[in-house]
């Protein structure tokens, strides 16, 4: 089973007059909005796409600022990022005016390619357990695992692409989970938010090892896993499948400050 390679891309908005490599795309996750093309006013006409440079360029800025939080978590140095993006601080600034704009275009564009590997999986496998093996290795392949701790520090959660974005990851992955078990290759006693939390504690960087050095213990045991799902099943789990609603709860739960 091939495993895809992983890119990624995204970000916020630019001064006038600059190409904006940070608007959000038009696509799995509804946002609307082509980069560079100001609103309103002037003739009606069709709105011409972003250059192909300005999308590489976007791409190269959210990979390397991805493996920059992935390594060093979310107060990874802009000095690093541009580094490993091949551009200029200013550049950098100029499209990523501040860290939270930045966190906030990396976990949108890789939870926008979790969706998408969910759903390409599913179309090209054979069969639906080879859809969710290949849909599995490719989400570790995105570093979800290492970037969820982000999203408990003061990250906009309810931001309103972040919704639209993780209700798109839902579906899809609901979609894949269920056709696996209607054709009876997945055990039935299990939720999306079993296979979510899976991944994302297996495809982790245990603390004081090198993130990288991980990928193929991750990829090993994620697999272990995953024979752990196939119909039919050797063991009674205990307690009820897990939903992806389960788990924003109780991440809710957890970062909400509390009140006396």
């Amino acid at each position: 089973m091939k495993r895809p390679t992983t890119t990624a891309a995204a970000a916020p908005s630019a001064p006038a007059g600059a190409v904006d490599l940070a608007a959000p795309k038009a696509g799995r996750s509804g946002a609307p909005g082509v980069p560079g093309v100001p609103c309103g006013g002037g003739s009606a006409g069709p709105v011409p796409r972003p250059r192909a440079d300005a999308v590489r360029n976007r791409e190269r800025i959210l990979a390397a600022a991805r493996e920059a939080f992935v390594e060093f978590g979310s107060a990874a140095p802009f000095d690093e990022v541009a580094r490993r993006a091949g551009i200029g601080n200013a550049t950098l600034y100029r499209h990523f005016p501040d860290r939270d704009t930045l966190v906030h275009h990396v976990v949108l564009f890789t939870t926008e390619r979790v969706t998408a590997s969910a759903e390409d999986s599913l179309a090209e496998e054979p069969d639906a357990f080879a859809a969710l093996c290949r849909f599995t290795h490719a989400a570790a392949d995105e570093r979800i695992g290492a970037l969820c701790p982000m999203l408990a520090d003061g990250f906009d959660q309810d931001h309103p692409e972040l919704l639209a974005a993780r209700t798109a990851l839902a579906e899809a992955v609901e979609t894949l989970l269920a056709a696996g078990q209607a054709a009876g290759l997945v055990r039935a006693d299990i939720g999306v938010g079993d296979l979510m939390v899976a991944l994302s504690q297996l495809s982790r960087p245990l603390p004081g090892t090198a993130c990288f050095d991980t990928d193929r213990f991750a990829h090993r045991h994620l697999q272990l896993f995953l024979d752990g799902l196939r119909a039919p099943a050797r063991s009674e789990l205990p307690g009820s499948a897990a939903t992806l609603e389960d788990l924003t709860l109780k991440t809710t739960l957890k970062t909400t400050p509390k009140t006396m």
